[in-house]
């Protein structure tokens, strides 16, 4: 019985808190003005290189993607490392991370193009990233 009350009481909180995830249509404002965060991001372990991600994908150091803790699965980000402005584009496959204050895991390729390998963590600009179709350009 006390379980039961503890979970009804759980999944009250949660549908209390709001939404859980933020959706890409909410991604931008409807005045143009797109979704950034700022925050310390980090690069996965080489030792997870082929392990299931939480989109059910296994994880490829060589791919340009991330995990991020609400972003849907397949958003594109632009990550830029705040200490040399290089910025690489990712695709959301997985979610994280779960350590500290970090608000992006990054891949081993895209934590070199951004070139945060020796320092392991760094101040990071992440933004919703649209795709132009060729019409556009």
């Amino acid at each position: 019985m006390r379980k039961a009350a503890l979970w009804i009481a759980s999944l009250l909180l949660l549908s209390l808190s709001g939404p859980a995830f933020a959706y890409a249509d909410h991604l931008q404002s409807q005045d143009g003005e797109q979704w950034a965060q700022v925050g310390k991001a980090s690069y996965y372990s080489s030792r997870l290189h082929g392990r299931r991600t939480a989109s059910g994908e296994p994880y490829d150091e060589t791919a340009l993607t991330a995990a991020h803790p609400t972003l849907p699965f397949g958003t594109l980000v632009k990550v830029t490392n705040l200490y040399n402005e290089r910025s690489v584009v990712l695709r959301i496959n997985d979610r994280g991370p779960f350590v500290g204050h970090r608000i992006i895991d990054v891949s081993q390729v895209a934590a070199e193009q951004l070139g945060m390998i020796r320092a392991g963590s760094v101040r990071v600009r992440v933004e919703y990233f649209e795709e132009q179709s060729e019409a556009d350009n």
